[in-house]
């Protein structure tokens, strides 16, 4: 076996236990925003929850059918993205975004991916990428609306407003 195999291999099984062992997966309270988001061209479905604690991700927590590629991938985002501030998983989120739109060509940074680095050989198929960015996207999306809810509250109890 060449040491691309080897590595292709592993890529594969982190994949695997991902898909099999899903972090962070079932809907939790509390959360400040829910979105739905689907594949149109795979069918794959994510109803993720993003729970902030000021300006941290204290909670990502997602209900999700699909491919094993998707599943995966939003299970990654679970460990790469709670316990960091918005402005790190943003970051996380470009530079994942980033390998996914590389055609295989980008070395990922393992420091900031971790098992994300696994998904580096998913880039090579344009028909697989949208899999793999599902549940970041809705992440991004859930992240967006929950500013807007927490801003809007915060505003409103400032000016003692009812939000």
């Amino acid at each position: 076996m060449t040491d691309a195999t080897n590595v292709d291999a592993l890529y594969q099984e982190i994949i695997l236990d991902h898909y099999k062992r899903p972090h962070g997966a079932g809907l939790r309270e509390p959360f400040e925003a829910e979105v739905h988001h689907v594949n149109p061209s795979c069918g794959d479905e994510i109803t993720l929850r993003v729970h902030l604690d000021g300006e941290t991700v204290a909670d990502v927590s997602y209900d999700a059918q699909g491919c094993s590629i998707s599943r995966a991938s939003t299970s990654v985002l679970n460990d790469l993205i709670v316990g960091k501030s918005i402005t790190e998983g943003m970051a996380v989120l470009d530079e994942f975004n980033t390998l996914m739109h590389g055609k295989g060509k980008i070395e990922p940074d393992e420091d900031i991916l971790e098992d994300g680095i696994a998904f580096a050989g998913v880039a090579q198929f344009p028909g697989r990428i949208k899999c793999a960015l599902l549940g970041w996207m809705a992440w991004k999306d859930a992240v967006s609306q929950a500013l807007v809810t927490t801003s809007s509250t915060t505003t409103a109890s400032t000016t003692g407003e009812t939000p």
